[in-house]
């Protein structure tokens, strides 16, 4: 029977564990010490690790071999059986469709019984948030003071819709997406057991389609790896295979926006509508294109342009996600990214415009006085050349200058 890769490269130890370094060292150590808290909250986006790693301290907790251990061996009948999902003291609830105050109400009756084969029960609950109140305030007590044979470990993904009773009683771990590099690498460990060859490129696409969950990271992998059998995974197989936008693609479309030409940027859009490629799903990848240019810093635009433009696109995605005909919500995205351009031009032309007004009125003030000064100057220099009454006027002017200096001095 075939087994998918991530059920087949599930993490066996701590030390495979993607990511979390913080988090796995400080189990380790409680697990170490046998210092283990009574309730866990793992909180997080989906496929990061948390039910992976609730597994792991149900090994830790219930090893033959080694004991309460942060190095489970995964030899003993203990170990082996959490690894193949049937050990009878690993009880895993999916709250998504446990969710009322009856199933709460069975598992307290059965957290008394002692463990049949381990030292502990563990009680996994996933998706805790999906609880209703009337579950939530059963499951409080049990929280509280539960037997000292149980543990209980509550995943989610959304810790805001749990109440903070519940959360106050629980050791609380905020598990996050992986990073590049760690997807990367744990990609790379898979793609050599499984003797395949994949460019970086190719990785980096699918970390970007995974948006940082290392299970959905595999899962593509996989798909990569059956339809490329045989051959070594290249970007462009990996474009072709997701059907994702190429990367000319989105430069064409980068030239537009850079050009501020809404029509020419209709059109493609048009265009790529017509391909059956999908709009939305190109507007996301040209705001991850962008993003990776800001951090490459080969961006076009300055920084703080750079990330408006990827807001503006995200927050106009948000608001048209109902639209049947995603060409409308690249026609809004295209208008508002490229109106930032065209306000800047305006601008640029207003400011330009008040200067050179501002400095024509300078140049005429300057005329006007120097023609003033000129006038004068020809009064006193030629004083027949000018009529009577000038020239009486002058002389009165000359003659109450001369008599201020004199009361000055």
């Amino acid at each position: 029977m075939h087994i998918t890769l991530y059920r087949k490269y599930r993490p066996s130890t701590f030390e495979e564990l993607a990511g979390e370094v913080d988090i796995v060292k400080t189990i380790k150590n409680s697990l170490k010490e046998n210092k283990m808290a009574h309730a866990y909250l793992f909180t997080g986006p989906r496929g990061v690790g948390k039910t992976t790693t609730a597994r792991l301290i149900a090994k830790g907790l219930n090893c033959i071999t080694n004991g309460v251990t942060d190095t489970p061996c995964n030899t003993c009948e203990n170990c082996i059986d959490i690894s193949k999902n049937r050990f009878i003291d690993l009880i895993e609830i999916d709250a998504a469709s446990n969710r009322g105050i009856d199933e709460i109400r069975s598992l307290k009756d059965k957290i008394n019984y002692q463990p049949a084969k381990g030292r502990k029960k563990v009680y996994i609950i996933d998706e805790v948030h999906m609880l209703t109140k009337e579950a939530f305030n059963a499951l409080l007590k049990t929280l509280e003071e539960p037997p000292s044979h149980v543990m209980f470990i509550l995943a989610t993904t959304e810790p805001d819709k749990i109440l903070e009773t519940i959360i106050s009683r629980c050791q609380r771990y905020d598990f996050k997406p992986v990073t590049f590099e760690e997807s990367k690498n744990h990609l790379l460990m898979i793609a050599k057991a499984e003797k395949v060859e994949v460019d970086d490129e190719s990785l980096k696409l699918v970390y970007e389609k995974s948006g940082g969950s290392m299970r959905d990271a595999i899962s593509i992998f996989e798909k990569l790896i059956s339809s490329c059998y045989g051959e070594k995974i290249t970007l462009e197989n990996t474009e072709r295979v997701l059907g994702v936008i190429s990367k000319k693609k989105l430069e064409e479309f980068l030239d537009v926006v850079v050009k501020n030409n809404v029509t020419e940027g209709i059109l493609f859009l048009d265009n790529l509508w017509n391909d059956s490629i999908n709009v939305e799903e190109f507007l996301k990848s040209f705001a991850y294109y962008l993003k990776e240019l800001i951090i490459e810093k080969k961006s076009p635009f300055d920084t703080m342009k750079s990330i408006k433009i990827i807001e503006d696109i995200f927050e106009v995605m948000g608001k048209f996600r109902y639209e049947e005909d995603k060409r409308l919500l690249g026609y809004v995205i295209l208008h508002k990214i490229t109106k930032v351009e065209r306000l800047e031009q305006n601008n640029k032309s207003n400011k330009n415009f008040i200067i050179n007004n501002e400095e024509e009125k300078r140049l005429k003030e300057e005329n006007k006085r120097l023609k003033e000064e000129l006038e004068r100057k020809q009064t006193f220099d030629n004083p027949d050349k000018v009529g009577t009454k000038t020239q009486n006027k002058s002389q009165e002017k000359v003659a109450n200058i001369s008599i201020e200096d004199i009361k000055s001095n």
